[in-house]
């Protein structure tokens, strides 16, 4: 599989610059070359966060000897923190350092946090004894042991986070949006990215998960941290090859300064007509009113209008003192309201990620206790999620090469699904896989009592673990939907000028799905402490009750959604319906 080959003339670049600060030409500067350089490094990522993750819980019970609910919200703090810091990421990527530098920095924090993860599994010192699981004799890790731990995880999910923010955005900069050749080629990288992605995701679950249980965490660990080792070289080797763009600044100055505006002139009152309000039109210098799209007036949010309210300055010879804290055009009020719409499906999509985070916590600890075995190899318990991947990937085929044809016909769309359809299907998947994950604990849970194992949490149940694979499955299906259908309403919808920070939105309702599996965890384990559902002995708990909670909410959430997502209207449509031709920018991006 070949990367396409890239154009080639002597041309210059109007809007990017090479590491020496000229403009770029096109013949020697960015591309597939460059392009593939910065897929290695996102490939690594992936590799070494989903490495850890996925098989993180087997370590923070078996060798740290923490309770399950203790090592559950362990885990879905670390991812949750990864992502979380993509908005730090991109803010700094923005406002002060680019993308390249922000990429570079940020590399290496993770690849120093992964050092110390790994040296932290090769000293006795910082690890509790070895003892028998479940044993009255095993001492939980100690204040010293867990301070480096938690600085080894937290410096990896800071580096994740800095580096996820800017990649892809980084990797499209290699290709020119005004050329059409090369256009086709950034929504290729795109592709080629998701496939990066889902092969560092196979082989964090399958040889490293292997390599962590059968050779040591040291080996396995050791391995991620030589990985980015090398990825952080072959991503600087490409300097002199890059396009750099400028700062743009943040976003996020600019939805402040709305506010400000508004709230300063909250008492005026709002022309009747909105072409008196100040726009992109009244802002002297002709550079200045082509560097926004003029976008339409919207009567949602009126409240936000009066930060374009025009006020005549006395002193400046009757003219309208331009100053963003106290006056912003319609076209900025309106880039925020976009924002502000996209909030309530940034909010409702947020418990999918709660019932992903299931994934790598309770369905692992589940599989710990079932018969894993295929002849004589037995199933590292983490490797499960290779089921979940191969479903993301065949759900991709799935969709494009059956749904898309019958979606074209029945919805007359030429896309197939819409964006808010497919995280509808997402959310409905993630229902029936908590109903999946209740019903299985509920026979797992009586084979064990069958055989006269509630007491022995170490015994193996004799249930094939292959009853957790619809679940895997289901879930993998549901963030085939959901994850891409997230990420191109946060691209398409957003102002052309916010891309990252809508990249960043987007993610940060993974981390808050983490967020909330934790609360959700830490608030059950206290109401049902006398007879706890999340045990540590898995066959005395109620486990299958915390998934009918999951299943509960998510159906309520859903009714959320939808009931939001019925009234949304696109931003394609509202420019369609006033004149305006917007064309699309690129593809979608995966993370």
């Amino acid at each position: 599989m070949a990367l396409p080959e890239t154009q080639h003339d002597t041309k210059t670049l109007p809007d990017a610059w090479d590491y020496k600060g000229r403009l770029a030409l096109r013949s020697s500067s960015g591309g597939w070359t460059s392009a593939a350089m910065i897929l290695g490094v996102e490939a690594v990522e992936r590799l070494t966060t989903l490495g850890i993750a996925v098989n993180l819980v087997t370590y923070l019970t078996g060798t740290m000897h923490l309770g399950n609910a203790n090592s559950a919200n362990n885990v879905t703090n670390f991812l949750g923190t990864s992502f979380m810091l993509t908005l730090l990421g991109g803010f700094v990527a923005d406002t002060f350092l680019g993308r390249y530098l922000t990429i570079g920095i940020f590399t290496t924090i993770q690849a120093m946090g992964v050092t110390i993860l790994t040296i932290s599994t090769i000293i006795p010192s910082l690890r509790p004894p070895k003892c028998e699981p479940g044993s009255s004799e095993c001492i939980p890790a100690n204040g010293k042991q867990l301070m480096v731990l938690y600085i080894a995880l937290y410096m990896t999910a800071l580096g994740t986070g800095g580096l996820k923010s800017s990649v892809s955005g980084f990797g499209s900069d290699q290709f020119d949006e005004t050329d059409k050749k090369e256009r086709g080629q950034m929504i290729k990288f795109f592709n080629w990215f998701f496939f990066f992605i889902n092969v560092g995701s196979l082989c964090a679950v399958t040889i490293l998960v292997y390599i962590q249980d059968n050779l040591g965490r040291e080996w396995g660990y050791g391995i991620c941290a030589c990985a980015i080792v090398i990825g952080l070289v072959i991503f600087l080797s490409g300097t002199r090859k890059y396009r750099f763009k400028k700062l743009m600044g943040s976003p996020l100055t600019q939805i402040a300064s709305v506010f400000v505006a508004a709230l300063r002139k909250r008492h005026m009152e709002l022309p009747s007509d909105s072409s008196l309000l100040f726009n992109i039109d009244d802002i002297p210098g002709d550079g200045n009113k082509k560097a926004k799209q003029r976008l339409p007036h919207s009567k949602e949010y009126r409240f936000l209008d009066k930060a374009a309210i025009k006020v005549i300055d006395p002193e400046s010879a009757g003219f309208t003192v331009v100053n963003k804290w106290n006056l912003s055009t319609l076209t900025d009020v309106e880039e925020v309201k976009l924002v502000l719409r996209m909030l309530p499906t940034w909010a409702t999509t947020i418990m999918f990620w709660t019932v992903y985070a299931q994934m790598t916590t309770f369905s692992v600890s589940q599989a710990t206790t079932m018969d894993r075995h295929i002849g004589k190899f037995e199933i590292p318990p983490a490797s499960l999620t290779l089921f979940f991947v191969g479903s993301i990937l065949l759900t991709c085929v799935f969709y494009d090469r059956l749904v898309v044809p019958i979606a074209r016909r029945a919805l007359n769309n030429p896309h197939g699904l819409s964006p808010l359809q497919r995280i509808a299907v997402g959310l409905v998947l993630s229902i029936i896989a908590m109903i999946a994950a209740a019903l299985t604990e509920v026979k797992r849970l009586n084979v064990a009592h069958l055989h006269g194992l509630t007491n022995n949490g170490n015994a193996m149940v004799p249930l094939s673990v292959f009853w957790l694979v619809p679940q895997f499955l289901l879930v993998g299906a549901g963030e085939a939907f959901t994850y891409i259908g997230q990420l191109d309403f946060f691209l398409r919808e957003c102002p052309k000028g916010m891309k990252t920070m809508s990249t960043g939105l987007f993610l940060s309702t993974l981390s808050l799905g983490f967020f909330v599996s934790s609360v959700l965890v830490t608030i059950v384990h206290k109401v049902t402490g006398n007879k706890p559902w999340l045990a540590d002995n898995l066959n005395q708990g109620r486990l299958y009750d915390f998934y009918w909670l999951l299943a509960t909410l998510s159906v309520l959430n859903l009714m959320v959604f939808l009931f939001f997502s019925r009234r949304y209207v696109y931003k394609e449509k509202r420019l369609a319906e006033c004149g305006i031709i917007e064309m699309e920018d690129s593809g979608p991006s995966c993370h």
